[in-house]
């Protein structure tokens, strides 16, 4: 089992549910996986190359995405996907034919749980408000899933069901093929959900959360027809508050009902506005048109040409991930005004907010891809960082939606120094220096989702001991790495002092760094090693992984650490003994195995542990070491063997494992955020097209481009030969033309 790929573990496991996941049977036909040159992209198509099934088969113990079908526009703040099982965070399972409901869902991931869901079910005939009992058959088979689109059959009532997203509401039309009583279950978590009816509109809160907001959050769904709502009684199901709500007998006339859900976290009020806002006065088709245009605007930032279907399929699956995090929590008001109901204040607040991002997983690649694609999108979601920093007196770590305890770092100084250094504008960098500054500084209550853990011993030790707070090797290089991101913040603004007193605390990984071992490790508070050592043991002093995945946590100063291992050529020579070793830990401090570990010991890639995120940079040390031709080679094996148009490696996180591919498919990659600077890699497909908001225009062009042929022979820059390995952020702004010739072995 140890020495099969990705693809061939997942097929023997039973993952293969593209049988179940085909479009239409045309579409088939054109999706089918085949040179691509045989049949060039339309940008009016991409929208189709979409797998939002990509990842669904995931349980607690085993991640292939631990994503959802989710259907939305880009960054939307209502998800709707398929629920099949009321009880859990795992409520979606590919392998079941049956269906309880559409559920409106702001779940980041399933280890964080939801917040404010609803679900909704239309009926025909006799059912039940039990979630289980009301379960419908449909046919995956028979199903269109895209991303402005959900088209389904609930067999069992003989129901066609349509769903199209906008950012905050949804349209549903609902076309019945069965005589006899119609009509809508609501379903809502927990006890004190309501649901009332006003002037022939239901309107209904949802209180339920699993943290990381302050006293009076709710969420507020309207909900409208085109035909009258008959009585109804809230009953408590299971912990849930359910209604059966039917259609008037007037309904039976009409085989097509429609359904218009506005949600808001604002209020009831906030609710309508959005539905007024964004879909009434539309039809269900052109509500659906609108979405798919949205959609295909988005995708054709990137045009890809040549790889297979497949390949293709992969890519704009990884962009529609990546475009559905951070969500969006701004509304606008009466007066068209943006506000949001803030999570750290509770109270409604002039401006942008985003929410459920954690900089932990996306600091690494999501956000320099966005710096790429979408700069203006991502200066307001920056401006929305700098908002909850205002509104709750410190940045937060993990905003889910608010402040949330979660991971390892202040990762946030990552974000803000990659936009700092890469000079992206439309936001207060100032005032975002002054709160990184802050938890830099001065202890905050990470218990509660804010500053940095073991602050107290990094500003008097220059490390973390591992005595006194967990996990404190991560916990030391993530701080070490922060402050050499803030003092990019600092030199910007032109704080020359703060930036030299940052750049030298950047360089406390070394206190952690044992020249005996040639690991970071756990260190005592009175200058000893915490024995034993163990490389494969997993947990404290790391975090979901062990010295070995670790090893490599310096992004900022990769020289030095291979100068202190013993310099470039016992590097490289480690980073191959790394992928090549058998995948073998030991459960540690964790006491049982976790599903990252099942994920790294499933697939022939050693102690890179790809199924997560700290080992995303490690492949590109390579060039750093001297060995670009074995980057080149890893790369080029990891896109091909652990990414596949229906699984991930492991979680996929907000858009993070996503953006890894996205990016090295183009040719590079982000090795140190911070710096305004990509490493070359091997690209994926013949040429890649990218294309600004203000029509500048990036092109990357590959010659020789085979499935042999992973090693760069040469690299031009505008017509320049590329000394190095190197390529500038400011040469991407500007629009450049960067030309890869491929061969089969590496150039020597």
């Amino acid at each position: 089992m140890l020495k099969q790929t990705r693809r061939s573990f997942l097929q023997s496991a039973g993952a293969g549910f593209v049988a179940v996941t085909l479009p239409s049977s045309a579409e088939a036909e054109r999706l089918i996986p085949r040179p691509a040159e045989t049949q060039p992209l339309q940008p009016d198509l991409l929208v189709d190359l979409v797998n939002l099934m990509q990842g669904v088969d995931s349980t607690s113990v085993f991640s292939r995405g631990n994503t959802l079908p989710i259907v939305t526009l880009p960054f939307g703040m209502a998800h709707w996907t398929l629920q099949n099982s009321e009880s859990g965070a795992w409520f979606f399972d590919p392998t079941k034919r049956r269906m309880e409901g559409i559920r409106c869902t702001h779940q980041l991931s399933p280890w964080l749980s939801d917040y404010g869901s609803a679900v909704f079910l239309p009926y025909s005939d006799e059912t039940s408000t039990d979630a289980s009992t009301r379960a419908s058959s449909y046919r995956p088979e028979d199903m269109t899933l895209r991303p402005h689109l959900l088209d389904m059959n609930l067999l069992r009532y003989r129901i066609r069901l349509e769903l199209s997203g906008t950012e905050r509401c949804a349209a549903l039309r609902l076309s019945f093929d069965a005589a006899g009583g119609r009509g809508l279950i609501i379903d809502l978590p927990g006890g004190k959900a309501s649901l009332q009816p006003q002037n022939g509109t239901l309107l209904a809160t949802v209180y339920a959360n699993s943290g990381g907001v302050v006293p009076g959050f709710a969420t507020y769904y309207a909900v409208k027809a085109d035909v009258p709502f008959g009585e109804f009684t809230l009953e408590n199901v299971s912990g849930r508050r359910v209604a059966k709500v039917p259609f008037s007998s007037s309904s039976e006339s009409s085989p097509v009902v429609n359904l218009q859900i506005g949600t808001s976290f604002i209020s009831h009020e906030q609710a309508l506005r959005n539905l007024e806002n964004e879909i009434e006065g539309k039809g269900f088709d052109e509500i659906k048109s609108a979405g798919r245009q949205v959609w295909n605007d988005h995708l054709a930032r990137a045009i890809v040409e040549g790889g297979t279907r497949e390949q293709q399929r992969i890519f704009y699956s990884g962009m529609y991930r990546a475009l559905l995090f951070p969500r969006i929590w701004h509304e606008l008001d009466v007066h068209g005004a943006t506000v949001h109901w803030s999570p750290y204040t509770g109270k409604v607040t002039p401006g942008v907010m985003y929410a459920d991002h954690g900089y932990w997983d996306v600091y690494r690649a999501w956000y320099p891809w966005m710096s790429i694609l979408f700069p203006e999108r991502l200066s307001e979601i920056l401006q929305a960082w700098v908002n909850a920093g205002k509104e709750g007196g410190w940045l937060p770590q993990f905003p889910c939606p608010g402040y949330r305890a979660c991971m390892t770092g202040s990762l946030i100084d990552a974000v803000f120094g990659d936009a700092a250094a890469k000079n992206i504008k439309g936001f207060d960098l100032e005032t975002a220096y002054k709160l990184l500054k802050k938890h830099a500084t001065q202890p905050g209550n990470p218990e509660a989702g804010y500053g940095r853990r073991g602050i107290e011993d990094y500003l008097a030790l220059g490390y973390v001991a591992a005595e006194r707070t967990k996990q404190s090797v991560a916990e030391t290089v993530d701080s070490a790495y922060g402050d050499f991101c803030i003092a990019q913040v600092a030199r910007a603004l032109g704080k020359k002092d703060d930036a030299t007193m940052f750049e030298e605390r950047s360089g406390n990984w070394k206190h952690i760094f044992d020249g005996g071992t040639k690991f970071l490790r756990g260190k005592k508070a009175d200058g000893s090693w915490l024995e034993p050592f163990d490389a494969l043991r997993w947990g404290d002093p790391y975090v979901e992984g062990s010295a070995w995945q670790h090893r490599w946590d310096v992004p900022h100063q990769p020289e030095s650490l291979m100068q202190a291992m013993g310099g470039k050529d016992y590097a490289a020579a480690q980073l191959e003994r790394m992928l090549t070793q058998p995948p073998y830990f030991r459960t540690g401090a964790y006491g049982r195995e976790i599903h990252e570990m099942s994920e790294m010991a499933a697939v022939s890639f050693g102690q890179y542990a790809h199924s997560n995120q700290p080992v995303h940079h490690v492949l590109y040390l390579f060039a750093l070491a001297g060995r670009p031709d074995r980057l080149q080679y890893w790369v080029r094996r990891v896109m091909t063997e652990l990414y596949t148009p229906d699984t991930y490696a492991g979680d996929e996180d907000t858009g993070s494992m996503s953006a890894w591919f996205l990016l090295s498919a183009m040719g590079f990659y982000p090795l140190c955020p911070g710096k305004a600077e990509y490493v070359l890699g091997s690209p994926l497909f013949d040429r890649i097209t990218l294309t600004a908001a203000d029509g500048t225009k990036n092109i990357i062009e590959v010659r020789n481009n085979t499935a042999e042929n992973v090693y760069v022979q040469s690299c031009k820059l505008n017509n320049k030969i590329v000394d190095g390995y190197v390529i500038r952020h400011e040469d991407i702004r500007q629009g450049m033309r960067l030309e890869f010739t491929m061969g089969p072995s590496p150039k020597h």
